[in-house]
């Protein structure tokens, strides 16, 4: 009994250690106080339904561009969603005068220093490293 139960979780670790690290970091403004997003809330803000965080400060979104294998990533792993459906918001909100599309940037590296240097910001690269000035937010 004692052996089935001890090579249960030494297979349940196992398994747990063998699944692929996300390959996304969702990072913001150090200003933004919250360190983790629902996925309902994170997917208004990418979607730019949302604009605003919580304590009501104006949210500035960047995004890289749709054929990004980063962006690629994010939308699938992240907001759950495939990269066409997002463009496709966008678009509509921007067609119809009912909202905007995000700030594209051409580069991780412009992600980094955009997101750095704009309060409220929000957006997204493949790694951050320890000496990147973001804030690094969970979506779950």
């Amino acid at each position: 009994m004692r052996l089935g139960r001890v090579l249960g979780i030494m297979l349940a670790v196992w398994l747990l250690s063998s699944l692929p690290a996300r390959a996304v970091e969702v990072i913001a403004h150090p200003s933004v106080a919250i360190p983790r997003l629902n996925l309902t809330y994170a997917k208004g803000l990418f979607s730019m339904r949302q604009t605003r965080w919580p304590d009501g400060t104006r949210a500035w979104v960047f995004v890289l561009p749709d054929n990004h294998p980063v962006h690629g990533a994010f939308s699938k792993e992240v907001l759950n969603l495939y990269p066409y459906q997002l463009r496709q918001t966008w678009d509509r909100q921007v067609y119809s005068g009912t909202g905007q599309a995000p700030i594209e940037v051409a580069s991780e590296e412009e992600m980094l220093r955009r997101v750095a240097n704009t309060p409220g910001a929000i957006g997204y690269v493949g790694r951050v490293n320890p000496h990147d000035p973001v804030r690094i937010i969970t979506v779950d």
